[in-house]
């Protein structure tokens, strides 16, 4: 489980190393300072219960007031999103760590709020995947919900996934199912299978074996992806994975497949600008 608090001691530790001594020899102790943060491109928002918790976790007794939700569509050019009251060190101390959560975060959701409204119309639903910063990924899947798509799996323990690598260090997708149901059966866990196909001939053997909730086509074509749905006909819910961009992702939503998992959505990003003014 996540732990915010622990979180953020451990990055402003990592900043600030036994002491901030530019605000410890510029700034009083005691003094209070007012910023406001300001969104200077488009974006849809996200991170700002984050920027209110860690504040508030820093300086219980901060106020903060929020103009702008997690979701919520800025046009940029400065706009106001929130203000803070707090003492000024923490403020200058936590500046950077809340700055590169929300830039980030924003980014995130405002690329998946892409992808959801280019497949708005079909039953596909966008998901993110492993693919995030280490010790960063609460806040990137985090980001991905705020945006429309979906979580995938949080991590290796949340779900079976067998993919290429386990099917070839096992020896063949027969071996690997059979293990993997074995294992399910034996420990009684209730965590749902999905199997990664590289072609549809994977695609007939793992329906042949059965057992599984999901089928991943990875890295299929567009014409491959439609034959496979056909040949799944609603027995197993479908997954699209592998070389999906936002040039094409339509394309894969309208073959009728349930699921579409996306590496861009987090591995690719540029920060949204936003920035945290001192105005009093």
């Amino acid at each position: 489980m996540f732990n915010l608090k622990k979180f953020v001691y451990l990055a402003l530790k990592e900043d600030t190393g036994k002491k901030d001594y530019t605000s410890w020899a510029i700034i009083e102790k005691n003094k209070l300072s007012d910023a406001v943060l300001l969104v200077k491109e488009e974006c849809i928002l996200a991170g700002l219960q984050v920027f209110y918790d860690i504040f508030k976790i820093l300086d219980p007794n901060c106020i903060i007031e929020l103009y702008y939700t997690d979701g919520q569509y800025c046009k940029g050019n400065k706009q106001i999103a929130a203000k803070v009251t707090t003492n000024t060190r923490i403020l200058l101390q936590a500046e950077r760590l809340v700055l590169n959560i929300l830039q980030r975060m924003s980014a995130i959701a405002t690329k998946t709020s892409k992808y959801v409204e280019a497949v708005k119309d079909t039953k596909a639903k966008i998901l993110d995947t492993r693919k995030t910063t280490p010790l960063f990924r609460y806040f990137e899947k985090l980001a991905v919900t705020i945006g429309g798509g979906y979580n995938h799996r949080y991590g290796l323990y949340d779900m079976i996934l067998i993919k290429d690598n386990h099917i070839s260090c096992a020896g063949s997708i027969e071996i690997a199912m059979k293990k993997a149901l074995d294992y399910i059966n034996r420990k009684k866990l209730n965590i749902p299978i999905e199997i990664e196909a590289r072609s549809l001939n994977d695609v007939e053997t793992i329906i042949k074996i059965g057992g599984v909730n999901r089928i991943m086509l990875d890295n299929f074509s567009v014409e491959d992806t439609k034959k496979a749905v056909d040949l799944i006909n609603g027995k197993y819910e479908v997954e699209s994975s592998g070389g999906i961009n936002l040039n094409n992702v339509r394309h894969y939503a309208m073959c009728g497949v349930d699921y579409i998992s996306v590496g861009d959505l987090t591995h690719t990003i540029k920060a949204i600008d936003i920035s945290l003014k001192v105005i009093n």
